[in-house]
């Protein structure tokens, strides 16, 4: 990696017009002088200007035309993954006040998530931030096995991750609240009886996510120390579906209980415990030190405190008639 001096790096900055990136991200993502320019709401030739002076800035043509369209150079693709980030880093940049008040805050918090734990969190922080600061916009984005692996680079370009622990360290995090791993098997199974078996899930084909060996979670990690390798029949993108993928099948998945309760019905599947003594599952959210003294970034935590409080309060299971664990939320 080619490191530059620090004077150097003034150097470009100085000569570079910050609203150049704004239209480069715009240029990449329309591939298309006229549609970024009604994008931006500027005219057609000042686009056109700024296109030329960012062709030789690189000292690439950034657009190259193939028929009637553009495609993007290969530096361009290169270009269009960092575009993004780098608007987000310069608004949080010109975001940040000496006195923070959410009520007059106009900016967009990003946070990575699965669809589990946006169906859990992101409806109570929605509610929350609408209430005080409604000048703020929140972006759920899907998390992928990729986002995790590269956490570093992640949380650099967003404002954190919902995701539990066991993936993760030597990141600051909050935890937010506690969940069970259960089993689901279709209503109409008739395989399983009252209570699965190891047995049963040695035997039974599996609905997955991911079925990647850094994305499983940790109560299928735990499986596999039983000796037990599951006999994968759909690998899915995410846990909503699961629960309709295992519907009128022999079929059987785990799935948080929280998120089981809410499907179950639905769908068309029982709640089954695990025949095995499974690890509880521990929600966090976890950000990079980079903002640990970002005011907006701090109240966002707080925000974030009082809606894990929330979640944390007893849940009376419906397969043993015992509150779900309480987890106080606890930053670190």
């Amino acid at each position: 990696m080619l490191i530059l001096p620090a004077v150097t790096v003034d150097r470009v900055l100085a000569n570079l017009d910050l609203n150049l990136l704004v239209t480069l991200d715009a240029l990449l993502r329309e591939r298309n002088v006229t549609r970024s320019a009604e994008a931006l709401g500027v005219s057609q030739p000042a686009v056109s200007a700024a296109l030329a002076r960012l062709r030789r800035h690189f000292g690439d043509p950034l657009l190259a035309r193939t028929g009637n369209r553009y495609e993007l150079t290969p530096l361009a693709a290169q270009l269009l993954a960092l575009t993004g980030p780098a608007l987000a880093g310069v608004r949080r940049v010109f975001d940040v006040t000496p006195d923070f008040d959410p009520t007059t805050i106009e900016r967009e918090f990003t946070v990575i998530t699965s669809d589990y734990a946006a169906t859990e969190v992101g409806p109570l922080l929605a509610r929350r931030l609408g209430e005080l600061a409604p000048g703020a916009r929140l972006r759920l984005q899907q998390t992928t096995p990729y986002t995790v692996d590269h956490a570093a680079d992640t949380l650099r370009t967003a404002d954190g991750l919902f995701l539990p622990h066991g993936f993760l360290t030597d990141f600051p995090y909050l935890d937010l609240y506690q969940d069970r791993w259960v089993c689901i098997v279709s209503s109409d199974n008739e395989v399983v009886g009252d209570a699965l078996t190891l047995e049963h899930l040695a035997t039974l084909p599996w609905v997955v996510l991911y079925n990647l060996r850094t994305a499983f979670a940790p109560a299928a990690q735990q499986l596999r120390l039983l000796g037990i390798e599951p006999r994968v029949e759909v690998v899915a993108d995410g846990f909503l579906p699961m629960p309709f993928l295992v519907a009128g099948t022999r079929r059987v998945a785990l799935l948080q209980e929280r998120l089981a309760k809410r499907l179950a019905a639905p769908a068309g599947v029982r709640i089954l415990p695990c025949p095995f003594d499974v690890v509880p599952l521990a929600e966090a959210f976890w950000w990079h030190p980079i903002y640990r003294h970002d005011p907006a970034h701090a109240w966002l935590r707080g925000v974030l405190e009082s809606v894990g409080r929330e979640l944390s309060a007893p849940v009376m299971s419906p397969i043993a008639e015992t509150p779900l664990p309480d987890s106080p939320a606890a930053p670190r």
